[in-house]
């Protein structure tokens, strides 16, 4: 085994002892220091490689596999970083953010980083704390090329307060969706329970004894073999947008882990048109609205034109 003190990262290399074990097992032993559910939460979240690639935590292990385990630095905090904010709305509790496509909402794996978080940091240094350090101020994520609205906590009051409203439905989420194939009939909702897909632990997928997502659309135009939708999810299951559209034969353009490439965009084409909630301060609901960014405007204007 070696290890690097200053990335913290370690390498192990399956000797011929080891076949057939399961790779949690098998990091166990080998670091004792660390808890089963710790090693595992690691697995999960992608810092834990077999052979340069991802893995589950059940997966076999071979001998002379190559493992290499990345261990977050312990109360780690995201540094500040001067990237351009386009901010909606903020007061002493709390910031709306309208996020690019692109962006990543905060560090993770691979991507220590240049995210939302760094970018918000440089603008308000104080944000409300959580369980893990590198997501100060989250109460909700956005996929990385989903643009739209983001409401941020600056303290803990705030925090919790959003995190209530979130678990018990009562914020409101609009996304501008684009999807493939024309939608019918134009106006419906989606139930169908989502987990991790048991082929591909990268991807969502609608499974027998997932967590429930209900998923509302109403048709807003038909352009060419398109439809450009509203979305109005009641749950906010991870990927739930794109998995529910993909499984009911309408993925989201330019979506390419749950449908295909689109030649009018380089990206996926969902934007988080609306976000409404009660702000901590006042308890007064309000809501917030952002316009589509240029790059899906082009596409619908291309599509428009060719209809």
């Amino acid at each position: 085994m070696s290890i690097t003190a200053e990335s913290r990262i370690r390498t192990l290399q399956v000797g011929s002892t080891a076949p057939n074990t399961r790779l949690d097992k098998y990091v166990i032993q080998v670091l004792p220091q660390f808890s089963r559910s710790y090693i595992q939460k690691l697995i999960d979240q992608g810092y834990v490689l077999v052979n340069e690639h991802k893995a589950k935590a059940s997966q076999r292990l071979n001998a002379n596999d190559s493992i290499t385990i990345e261990l977050p630095p312990v109360g780690s905090r995201p540094v500040a970083e001067p990237i351009p904010l386009t901010i909606a709305y903020e007061d002493e509790d709390i910031l709306v953010i309208d996020k690019p496509a692109g962006l990543t909402v905060h560090p993770a794996p691979g991507h220590p980083n240049h995210t939302l978080v760094n970018a918000i940091l440089a603008h308000c240094s104080k944000l409300a704390v959580s369980d893990d350090s590198t997501r100060p101020g989250i109460v909700h994520r956005l996929d990385k090329d989903t643009s739209g609205l983001m409401v941020m906590a600056k303290n803990d009051f705030a925090r919790q307060y959003l995190v209530d409203q979130f678990k018990s439905h009562a914020v409101t989420k609009g996304y501008l969706v684009l999807v493939r194939g024309k939608l019918f009939p134009g106006q419906g909702r989606i139930e169908a329970p989502i987990g991790r897909d048991p082929h591909n632990r990268q991807k969502m997928a609608i499974v027998e004894g997932g967590r429930e997502a209900i998923t509302n659309y109403r048709v807003r135009k038909y352009l060419g073999d398109c439809s450009f939708l509203e979305v109005s999810p009641e749950t906010g299951r991870t990927h739930q947008i794109r998995v529910h559209l993909s499984a009911i034969g309408h993925p989201v353009v330019g979506d390419a882990v749950y449908g295909a490439k689109s030649p009018h965009i380089n990206r996926q084409f969902i934007h988080a048109y609306r976000l409404g909630f009660h702000l901590p301060t006042t308890r007064k609901y309000q809501r917030f609205t952002c316009p589509l960014p240029q790059d899906l405007k082009q596409a619908l204007e291309v599509l428009a034109q060719k209809a």
